[in-house]
């Protein structure tokens, strides 16, 4: 599977997938076939409009469609998002609000690199505009850079959140979502040491697998069955001419949203197959709550296969961030270092990637950090997208979570007004 053309192949299946369901769609939608109802030509049409429209997905990425936010002043104010840094494998971006005065609460959130774009956190930048200025990590697809880019890993990954925490300065506020709560824990740590006065003001973990072992999931359970070569062999392909990537070992985006699916098999079936009969009954629009949900669901982006196979062995397998032993370019990261930096844990209840106490075994590994400094919090009933997104989210956590900030930023308590 590690040569090109097993890549070529998946691309090819999908784009046939595409075609038919757009030639389904034109052909019962012929012009002739309306003289006379036919209620297997509706199904066919509406068939082919979701097909199509699924697959088209699969390999364009999500635009922000973040237009306007809503101000104190009772203006929509135009919202434009602009590079703060630039690096081959992930670009630094700011939501910069126009003629509005900059918040005094600056939030960096890093986004997971786990087969979704970070437009995956778009509701969660919507809910924080109108209180911070936002900053977030835009992750690029690995089939679109090239081999002389060389290779990305944990320790690069954790290295692009020390630079961006240092381009951003003291006063940043940091939000790791899932995947990255572990390495933003050991970058934040690495500044401890190395870079003490770039140090972020809060760090919030949310949902992350500091330690997996703490409460074993399907994923974690999965992680420990298969060996490393096992997990080479079926999941790493090579990119194919067609993408400025030619040659970069990658796990396929493709190749995840394969697992995503599989994982809840029926529910995506009798989703899609709702859809369909909505779509037949002129119901469904655009905008409606399964298009929305899918076309950033299936939007999906390829990783780099170091970064996968280095994340699975030394975040999973071996533990490397809950034993204390992780290490950058050879230079061991003491968690312990953390002395200076509040930090809050969320988990939800019914999470079942990062269940209850993975996300909260990093208190217990700040030996060097002040209790006063250390809170978590677990939501009643939350899966893992509700604890950053959704009502969940909005409702309670991110009042706690600006709370959390306001309590403990670096800047005088009287700048910040606490949201309720």
């Amino acid at each position: 599977m590690r040569f090109f053309p097993s890549y070529d192949l998946m691309e090819t299946v999908r784009n046939t997938q595409q075609w038919m369901g757009s030639s389904a769609l034109s052909f019962a939608s012929y012009p002739a076939f309306s003289l006379v109802s036919n209620p297997a030509l509706t199904l066919m049409a509406a068939w082919g409009e979701v097909t199509e429209r699924a697959y088209k997905r699969m390999v364009a990425k999500p635009d922000w469609g973040i237009h306007s936010v809503l101000c104190e002043d009772g203006r929509d104010h135009l919202v434009s998002v602009e590079k703060a840094v630039e690096r081959p494998f992930g670009d630094l971006i700011h939501f910069r609000v126009q003629d509005r005065e900059a918040r005094l609460r600056k939030v960096l959130l890093v986004a997971p690199m786990s087969g979704h774009y970070a437009t995956l956190l778009r509701s969660t930048v919507v809910s924080l505009l109108p209180d911070c200025e936002v900053y977030i990590t835009d992750w690029h697809n690995a089939r679109d850079i090239p081999v002389s880019e060389g290779k990305f890993d944990v320790e690069d990954y954790t290295l692009y959140c020390v630079d961006f925490m240092k381009e951003l300065g003291p006063d940043v506020n940091v939000i790791a979502v899932c995947q990255p709560a572990p390495l933003v824990l050991a970058a934040t740590a690495y500044l401890a040491e190395i870079f003490p006065e770039a140090q972020p003001s809060t760090l919030t973990l949310i949902g992350g697998p500091i330690d997996p072992d703490a409460t074993p999931t399907e994923v974690t359970d999965f992680g420990n069955r298969v060996s490393m070569g096992q997990l080479e062999q079926m999941s790493i392909q090579t990119v194919g001419a067609k993408y400025k990537g030619f040659g970069r070992q990658v796990y396929p985006g493709l190749l995840q949203l394969t697992s995503f699916i599989s994982m809840n098999l029926d529910r995506h079936s009798k989703a899609f197959t709702e859809q369909i009969f909505r779509v037949a009954r002129g119901e469904a629009t655009d905008l409606d709550p399964h298009n929305r949900f899918y076309d950033e669901y299936l939007a999906v982006m390829d990783m780099t296969a170091e970064f996968y196979l280095s994340t699975v062995e030394r975040i999973f397998k071996d533990s490397e961030i809950a034993k204390n032993c992780f290490t950058i370019n050879g230079h061991p990261v003491d968690i312990g270092r953390i002395t200076d930096v509040a930090v809050k844990t969320v988990e939800g209840e019914k999470d079942d990637i990062s269940a209850p106490g993975q996300c909260v075994a990093a208190l217990d590994l700040l030996t060097g950090l002040d209790a006063k400094k250390k809170a978590s919090h677990l939501e009643p009933g939350a899966g893992h997208y509700g604890i950053f997104a959704g009502s969940s989210w909005r409702n309670n956590i991110r009042p706690l979570v600006l709370e959390f900030i306001d309590q403990n930023a670096r800047q005088p308590a009287a700048k910040l007004t606490a949201v309720t």
